[in-house]
């Protein structure tokens, strides 16, 4: 029977697929608590200018955000070939292993290190290896569940626009069903994190927390245009590996599950 699943090129492709969706999320919430200078990376000088009243705003970001566009991308891919039940499918699996993640990230923090262990550092500049553990590993966790929240979220509102696009498009303009449904998916990712973790974990200003939110969105904004083409490229690969009669009926099958939206 396994054999005939991994024969089965569909499948295979799924299993691929679903495997680097949730490493990529998972690689992503993990080095997300590093802060990086958008600027300083183009070469430039960091900005500094006024949103909502906040002075002294510039492009600093975490660097999860260089592997969340990612997976919209491959929610998209999905969302063409396999339809929302399929998404549905991966996004509870992904927020499945990184709660997982987390809670053995919870536990590690706390099982008690040994004496030698803690001065290990010390060559490396660093004084504290349980202090560098905690602030590498330790994420609050208003930080955690507003940030599996906001995948949840924007994944489903991902979904539902592709499926609303394509059924007025059809086959035709990819770009506009793959590049819109993730600039509004993303628009309710940055603002549903950071109101979680930041207005109800931290009670920052309103002010502030859509300051920060549109910072992030016009980086994801401008990101999620630039990759179109990838969209094109990996939908392309995809059938010419799965041949053209099979991708065609894929397609077909991923429509007629519109009506599975909750």
């Amino acid at each position: 029977m396994i054999s005939n699943i991994i024969k089965d090129k569909p499948t295979r492709l799924f299993i691929a697929i679903t495997a680097f969706f949730v490493a990529n999320a998972l690689i992503a919430e993990c080095i997300g608590g590093k802060i990086f200078s958008f600027e300083k990376l183009l070469g430039l000088h960091p900005s500094n200018f006024t949103i909502f009243g906040q002075s002294g705003m510039a492009f600093n970001l975490t660097c999860g955000v260089l592997l969340w566009p990612l997976e919209f991308i491959i929610t998209d891919i999905v969302n063409e070939f396999y339809g929302p039940k399929a998404v549905r499918m991966i996004s509870y699996t992904a927020v499945a292993l990184i709660s997982y993640a987390f809670l053995m990230f919870y536990i590690a923090i706390h099982v008690p290190g040994a004496d030698f262990w803690f001065g290990t550092g010390k060559d490396s500049g660093i004084p504290n290896m349980q202090d560098a553990f905690n602030g590498i590993f330790g994420q609050g966790m208003w930080i955690i569940v507003g940030s599996l929240a906001a995948f949840l979220v924007s994944q489903f509102v991902d979904v539902y626009i592709f499926h609303r696009i394509k059924q007025v498009t059809g086959d035709k303009w990819v770009w506009l069903r793959s590049t819109g449904s993730t600039v509004v998916s993303q628009l309710v990712d940055s603002f549903v994190v950071l109101f979680i973790a930041f207005k109800i974990g931290k009670d920052w200003s309103w002010q502030l927390v859509l300051a920060i939110c549109l910072v992030n969105y016009i980086y994801k904004f401008t990101v999620a245009i630039v990759l179109t083409p990838v969209i094109y490229f990996i939908e392309h690969r995809m059938t010419l590996y799965l041949g053209e009669e099979t991708a065609s009926k894929m397609k077909l099958s991923a429509m007629g599950k519109l009506n599975e939206i909750d």
